[in-house]
C-alpha cells in the first residue's frame, strides 16, 4: 500500500524504500565498476513486495532482477520494470510462450528442457537468454560438471539460444570461521567458467550471494546477486557489528493497543494458562498472532517496544493476540503503538533478534511478516519527519 492510504488493520509493516535505495548504493560502491548487481526479489522481494522494490531499485540503476518464477518476472513487465529478469527456478514447457512474450531470461540446468526450450525458440524464429547453472558443491539446482560437455554441444546445436550468464551457488560462503570450502568451489567454478567461455563465448559470471559479496570478493567475477543485504540484514547476525557496510533495516512491523487491564498475582495468561503473574501485573493486548507471522514458537521469548521499553511477551500467543507486560508503564493506553521489530525511541528489536527466538533466520521472518500484514511504504525523510531515526 503506498503512503497516504487509509490504514484500516491494526497491524501495519513499514517499508522504507530510502533504506533500500541506500542499502542498494553500499553494494554498488562494494563491488565498484568491475560486477553488475543483480537484485534478488524473489518471494515478494522477501515480504517487501516484489513490485514497488523493483521500481525503487530500478529508479536506482539496476538493470538485472532475479525472481523465483515465471509469473513474478511477468509481474514486473506488467508493471513496466525494464531490464533483465532471471527466473532462478527455471522452467517448464508451459512457460515457454511466456518466456518469450515477456522478455525473461531463464536458468536451465535439465538437458532435456535445453532441447524443448531451443525446439520452441526456433519455431518462434525468436532467441531466449539462458542461464546455464552449474552444481559446483551446493548439491540443489545445476547440471553436474560431468554433464557439461553434453549441454555445450546441444547449446552450440540450438540457434534460438542465447548464452546471457553462467552461474553456481555457495552453500558456506556465510561461515567466516571457515572459507576453506567456498574458496576451493569457487576455483572450481571459474575453471568450469573458463571451458564455457572456449566453447560458447563471454557470458556474465555470477555465484555471489549476499554472504560471497562480503566475504570473498574474488567470486563477485561480472554479477553479484544480493538479497538479504538488499533488505538491510547481514546473512550472519554478527556481521551487523563487524562490516564496512552499514545496511539499514528496510522493513519494521508496528501494531496498535487494543486493551489496556490490571490482573492480580497468581492469575493465568492465554490458552492452557502456561504462565501465571508473579505480581499484579498491567497487560496490554496486542492484535498479533501467528495468523500474522507472529508464530507460537516466540511464546515465551519474544518481547515487543512499548512507551520506548522492552515489554516481555506473557502465555502462549493465539491465532490474532497476545499479551505484553506493561507493569509500571502507568501511561500506556489502548490506541499507543507497539513495535514488534523495529526502533522506537532508544530501543530496537531487529530481525536478526526475532529469528534468535524463533529459532531460525532473518530470511524467514522478513517473509513471514511481509506477505500477512498491510504494507505501507514510506521513504527514510517521511519517517524523519515524524521524529524516528
Amino acid at each position: 500500500m503506498a503512503s497516504g492510504e487509509d490504514i484500516t488493520a491494526y497491524n501495519r509493516v513499514e517499508i522504507d524504500l530510502g533504506a533500500l535505495r541506500g542499502n542498494y548504493r553500499q553494494i554498488r560502491a562494494r563491488v565498484g565498476g568491475g560486477a553488475r548487481v543483480m537484485a534478488i526479489v524473489k518471494a515478494d522481494a522477501y515480504g517487501h513486495g516484489l513490485v514497488p522494490v523493483a521500481q525503487a531499485l530500478a529508479a536506482e540503476g539496476c538493470g538485472f532482477f532475479g525472481v523465483a518464477e515465471v509469473d513474478e518476472g511477468i509481474g514486473l513487465r506488467r508493471a513496466g520494470v525494464a531490464g533483465e529478469i532471471v527466473v532462478l527456478l527455471g522452467v517448464m514447457p508451459d512457460s515457454f510462450a511466456a518466456i518469450i512474450e515477456f522478455g525473461l531470461q531463464t536458468v536451465v540446468y535439465d538437458r532435456e528442457v535445453l532441447g524443448a526450450l531451443a525446439a520452441h525458440a526456433a519455431r518462434r524464429n525468436r532467441s531466449i537468454g539462458i542461464h546455464l547453472k552449474i552444481d559446483t558443491g551446493m548439491g540443489r539446482l545445476g547440471l553436474m560438471p560431468d554433464q557439461l560437455d553434453s549441454f555445450l554441444e546441444l547449446l552450440n546445436e540450438s540457434p534460438g539460444l542465447r548464452l546471457a550468464g553462467i552461474l553456481s551457488h555457495f552453500p558456506r560462503a556465510d561461515d567466516r570461521d571457515d572459507l576453506g570450502q567456498a574458496l576451493d568451489q569457487n576455483r572450481r567454478f571459474a575453471e568450469i567458467v573458463a571451458r564455457i567461455r572456449k566453447c560458447c563465448g563471454g557470458a556474465p559470471v555470477h555465484i555471489a550471494n549476499s554472504a560471497a559479496l562480503l566475504n570473498l570478493p574474488d567470486s563477485h567475477f561480472d554479477m553479484v546477486r544480493p538479497g538479504i543485504t538488499l533488505y538491510g540484514c547481514y546473512p550472519v547476525p554478527a556481521d551487523r557489528g563487524e562490516s564496512d557496510l552499514q545496511l539499514q533495516p528496510v522493513m519494521s512491523f508496528k501494531t496498535r493497543i487494543i486493551q489496556v487491564k490490571d490482573v492480580p498475582s497468581g492469575y493465568g495468561i492465554s490458552y492452557g494458562h502456561t504462565y501465571r503473574t508473579e505480581r499484579p501485573t498491567r497487560l496490554a493486548v496486542l492484535p498479533v498472532g501467528y495468523a500474522d507471522g507472529y508464530l507460537r514458537r516466540l511464546t515465551g521469548r519474544a518481547e515487543v517496544l512499548i512507551a520506548g521499553s522492552r515489554a516481555p511477551i506473557l502465555g502462549r500467543i493465539c491465532m490474532n493476540a497476545c499479551l505484553a507486560d506493561i507493569t509500571g508503564l502507568d501511561r500506556v493506553k489502548a490506541g499507543d503503538e507497539a513495535v514488534i521489530m523495529g526502533r522506537q525511541g532508544r530501543e530496537e528489536i531487529t530481525a536478526d533478534e526475532i529469528a534468535g527466538w524463533s529459532e531460525t533466520i532473518s530470511y524467514e521472518i522478513l517473509c513471514l511478516f511481509g506477505g500477512r500484514n498491510q504494507r505501507v511504504y514510506l521513504r527514510s525523510e517521511e519517517l524523519a519527519g515524524r521524529g524516528e531515526e
